[in-house]
């Protein structure tokens, strides 16, 4: 082991010598970190590549310090650092805490931050030993949602909370450019410049360094460069994968085709391949948060499970990125982003069909109610607003319990009443924005 290299590597990423670097802030993520962390478990962020994982734990230890705490008790590794390779992967853990506690000299408990764990093997294990023989905080993120897997979930069941961490939100971007909303009465001011800029959010997506790129060429070859990375980074080289054409070509058709129904059989004829096959590299896809699925309702859950599921984008710069016709996709992008919302959240998620074969996008199963959720450009179109309104009032008819319904779409919101069932209709810029329908949990 060569202590001196070993410290170089972490000196380039703490704080110890330097100013901490100027960074924006994510109020609500921030505040479930403080709020789970003095529960004294491992706190696991977790969410897709470039999502701003690294920058939640660096504004994390801006709160720390602010509070009192000595930045040089806070051990920050990044094993997104080639240079680690070089070392003893099976001592890595052990011997970066030893270089640490050598030259640094902390006096007292530490803070022990591991981002990007995943890049290490039998890690969870270095972590539970930590967990039980010292009175360190430990935090730890990872782009791979196989870190909550069965490996991890028994190496610390009962001693993690965990963070789930999305692209931005639309509040979120407009905040990154400096257009804070406050209000429906300041929505209503800005409405025209609110709705250039949603337009852009749903064209580009929102991964934090796209967002504050002025250049578009540019935010279309960084997404691009996500999208490349995370399938041979976090897929490929991972999971050792030889085929990969059938891969590459699976992640396309999902993404180009988000907020759309496929089962797992349409799938494997589509691409000439095997059902094993195929079920194991949307598992792949899914753990590396490039897609996100939910399964269609039913109360049997044997019937839920096998029934086709219905497939995301984790960001629609994604999915444009990849696709052609973009601006066909109007539709299929406002959906993706009010699932993406609804996640983040926290929502319980499925869709619905009715036994007329009518489909209803979202159904979210609270306590006391259900919740159904239509998503629409507009509803100008007679046509359209018949068939859009006419699903909640079949949905109704046979669901049990309390039933609301919301549609939202462009239009103005107000409330109607269609064939004797009351509707909710929302303007999209006021569900992604007004207080009232931010239940962030």
């Amino acid at each position: 082991m060569n202590k001196d290299k070993i410290f170089e590597i972490l000196n380039d990423w703490n704080f110890w010598f330097n100013p901490l670097p100027k960074t924006h802030t994510r109020k609500n993520y921030e505040e479930e970190i403080a709020r789970k962390s003095g529960a004294g478990e491992v706190i696991v962020i977790k969410g897709v590549r470039r999502s701003g994982k690294s920058t939640l734990l660096i504004n994390e230890i801006k709160r720390l310090t602010e509070c009192g705490l000595d930045v040089k008790n806070i051990l920050f590794v990044n094993f997104e650092d080639q240079r680690f390779r070089m070392f003893d992967e099976q001592t890595l853990l052990e011997d970066i805490k030893n270089v640490y506690l050598e030259y640094i000299k902390p006096v007292g408990d530490i803070v022990i931050m591991l981002d990007e764990v995943q890049n290490v093997k039998a890690w969870e294990q270095w972590v539970l030993k930590e967990y039980e023989l010292s009175n360190n905080s430990l935090y730890v993120t990872g782009s791979n949602s196989h870190l909550l897997g069965a490996e991890f979930g028994t190496a610390l069941s009962g001693r993690y909370l965990d963070i789930e961490v999305f692209p931005l939100s639309f509040k979120e971007y407009l905040a990154f450019n400096g257009i804070p909303i406050n209000s429906k009465a300041e929505l209503l001011h800005n409405k025209m410049l609110l709705q250039q800029q949603f337009n852009s959010y749903m064209e580009y997506g929102g991964f934090p360094k796209t967002v504050l790129l002025s250049d578009e060429a540019l935010k279309k070859e960084t997404v691009k460069s996500y999208y490349d990375s995370i399938l041979l980074k976090d897929i490929v080289a991972r999971y050792k994968l030889k085929n990969y054409q059938i891969l590459n070509e699976l992640i396309l058709f999902l993404l180009s085709n988000n907020a759309s129904i496929n089962a797992y059989n349409k799938l494997k004829n589509n691409f000439s391949s095997s059902f094993d096959t195929i079920r194991d590299y949307v598992a792949y896809l899914t753990n590396a948060y490039m897609i996100l699925s939910i399964p269609k309702f039913d109360y049997a859950l044997k019937k839920q499970i096998a029934n086709p599921k219905k497939f995301y984008a984790i960001d629609t710069g994604f999915s444009n990125a990849v696709s052609f016709n973009v601006s066909k996709k109007i539709g299929a992008n406002l959906e993706n982003i009010i699932f993406l919302e609804l996640r983040r959240r926290g929502k319980e998620i499925y869709y619905y069909k009715t036994e007329k074969g009518r489909e209803i996008d979202f159904l979210i199963q609270e306590e006391e109610f259900t919740e159904l959720i239509q998503v629409s450009v507009t509803l100008e179109n007679e046509e359209t607003r018949h068939r859009e309104l006419r699903v909640f009032c079949e949905a109704k008819k046979e669901l049990r319990g309390k039933i609301k319904a919301m549609l939202i779409t462009f239009d103005s919101s107000e409330v109607i009443e269609y064939d004797g069932c009351e509707i909710e209709i929302i303007n999209v810029l006021e569900f992604l924005m007004l207080e009232r329908f931010l239940c962030v949990p």
